[in-house]
């Protein structure tokens, strides 16, 4: 099912939540999984709006699902939530300075979330990819060329980029009863590239 709305606007998340609640009869698992960024880029060139932008999306929007899920985790309780970040939280490339530091951010806020929501038996877990076939790729790389692939590839030991399976399995894993024991954990999802 869809629901439209803006991950950095607080009506919007209360909305998405409460559609959540209604369609299903309740709520055990958000996947913080929007994310934005800017083009390979001098930090300097990025404009203050852009910067805005990167930081409502990528941080933001994790303030604003725990304030309207986390309710709902405390009544029933039980909850997880999933953050879906990014290798450049924990490996920064020159070029992405500001992306770098909102999935930085985004990784330190769901492990501090993690440690203060436990007693309430929330977990929260966060996933760490590197790149994939998404339309942010050439955003990444500054441009999409079949060389600047191959040079991209090339720092990923396992030889190939992310697909969106490979991060929905990782997910379905933290918010499975397997994954109960856990919370506070990053898992890089990156074929080795943060090794």
């Amino acid at each position: 099912m869809f629901c439209r709305g803006d991950v950095g606007s607080d009506a919007d998340v209360a909305v998405l939540v409460q559609f959540a609640l209604e369609r299903f009869g309740g709520l055990d698992v958000v996947v913080n999984n929007a994310g934005t960024t800017h083009r390979n880029q001098p930090m300097l060139d990025v404009g203050e709006e852009e910067f805005d932008r990167i930081y409502r999306v990528n941080v933001k929007s994790l303030f604003l699902t725990a304030r309207h899920a986390v309710p709902h985790f405390r009544k029933q309780k039980r909850g997880s939530f999933i953050t879906i970040a990014s290798t450049a939280g924990v490996r920064p490339r020159p070029g992405l300075t500001w992306y770098n530091g909102s999935k930085g951010a985004a990784i330190v806020t769901s492990r501090s979330m993690a440690a203060e929501l436990a007693p309430d038996n929330i977990r929260v877990n966060v996933i760490n990819p590197v790149a994939g076939e998404t339309a942010m790729l050439g955003e990444f790389m500054g441009e999409d060329t079949p060389a600047m692939r191959a040079k991209f590839i090339a720092t990923i030991p396992l030889g190939r980029l992310s697909l969106p399976s490979d991060i929905a399995t990782a997910a379905v894993f933290f918010a499975s009863d397997e994954a109960g024991f856990i919370t506070g954990a990053c898992l890089e999802v990156d074929g080795g590239r943060c090794v």
